[in-house]
């Protein structure tokens, strides 16, 4: 890999599996880890921007007793409390992101804002037992086995989890300044990873916050989930390439640690990207997969497909499908069915 690892301690913590440090990355930007409960994750790199009497909190993290005591904790390390956070912004819906906005907004008042194309998931899936319902449909029109069914599709629990988070009060739109005093940081829409992911570029401090877009070591898991999202890999795709900042420019990602070499790093995931696809491609030249499943089944998993299981088992068949739907769309012949839902629901591939 080409990067230059720019956080060594936070480098370090994650190599020793335990939480890094608190750190101010430039005068008024604050790294503040948030744990990842029962997560192979472990933390969300939350961050703090001062700005002039007000500051923002991008990333809150997953919403724990443990982390909320944590992420206090990282405040008062800046200085500040949860009353002096004026608004959250959250680089997309999932809950080791928004899951904590609640409960800050709760003690701050602050706004808390998404991407102008970002989802929640009640938007796209309905009430709880028919989107569950629909869940376990579509996976098994994927071909998943009856004995798999069960750890693969969403229950209840996991639903509630999914809508607990509150709806934003503000919407950032692609090239808009974060409303804060005294902060000029750009809003940069990167559809993929969701629909409505954004980045945020701050250019006096040659720092770019990548979310779950760009990260050093890990290949973010871009998947057919929200019915919404037509083609995923292909706005994935799209979306690396707007990311023209300089090779200077210092990479906050919300896990793992910071690092430079965007460039270079944006290459290597497109790289990965496509030979996935072309992976999949000779599965399906082989006549040998009618399913989704059977797909998933030959490809190449870093601990072997048998070893998948539970949520990582339908993130793995997620994210097959999504390269099923991208070829479709450039083209290819793609006689296996990529239902969404229950049939009543199904988008066409082209």
């Amino acid at each position: 890999m080409m990067i230059t690892v720019t956080g060594q301690e936070q480098f370090k913590a994650w190599k020793h599996k335990v939480l890094p440090a608190v750190e101010e990355v430039r005068p008024g930007v604050w790294s503040i880890p948030v744990p990842f409960i029962n997560n192979p994750m472990r933390y969300t790199l939350a961050y703090l921007l001062v700005g002039d009497g007000e500051a923002a909190l991008v990333d809150p993290g997953w919403d724990s007793e443990e982390g909320w005591e944590i992420l206090q904790a990282g405040l008062a390390a800046a200085g500040l409390q949860p009353a002096d956070i004026t608004g959250i912004v959250v680089t997309h819906f999932h809950p080791d992101h928004l899951g904590m906005a609640a409960r800050l907004r709760a003690a701050s008042g602050a706004w808390v804002a998404l991407g102008a194309d970002e989802p929640l998931a009640v938007q796209w899936r309905g009430d709880p037992q028919r989107f569950v319902a629909a869940d376990r449909v579509q996976f098994a029109a994927w071909g998943v086995p009856a004995e798999f069914l069960n750890e693969v599709t969403f229950n209840t629990d996991t639903w509630a989890q999914l809508t607990s988070v509150d709806q934003p009060q503000r919407r950032l739109a692609d090239g808009e300044l974060l409303p804060i005093a005294g902060l000029r940081v750009r809003v940069l829409a990167t559809p993929g990873h969701t629909p409505g992911h954004i980045c945020l570029v701050d250019e006096a401090n040659q720092l770019i916050l990548t979310g779950d877009h760009v990260l050093p070591r890990i290949t973010p898991h871009v998947s057919l989930e929200a019915q919404i999202h037509a083609n995923p890999l292909a706005d994935y795709l799209q979306s690396l390439q707007v990311m023209a900042v300089g090779a200077e420019t210092e990479v906050l990602p919300a896990h793992e640690y910071r690092f430079r070499g965007l460039p270079e790093r944006v290459a290597e995931l497109q790289d990965h990207t496509l030979e996935r696809s072309r992976e999949v491609i000779a599965v399906l030249e082989s006549g040998t997969a009618a399913t989704v499943w059977d797909v998933s089944k030959q490809l190449g998993w870093s601990r072997g497909f048998a070893s998948l299981r539970g949520f990582t088992l339908r993130l793995a068949l997620a994210e097959t499908a999504s390269h099923l739907v991208y070829l479709s769309g450039q083209g290819m012949a793609v006689d296996i069915e990529v239902s969404r839902g229950a049939p009543s629901l199904k988008p066409s591939l082209k």
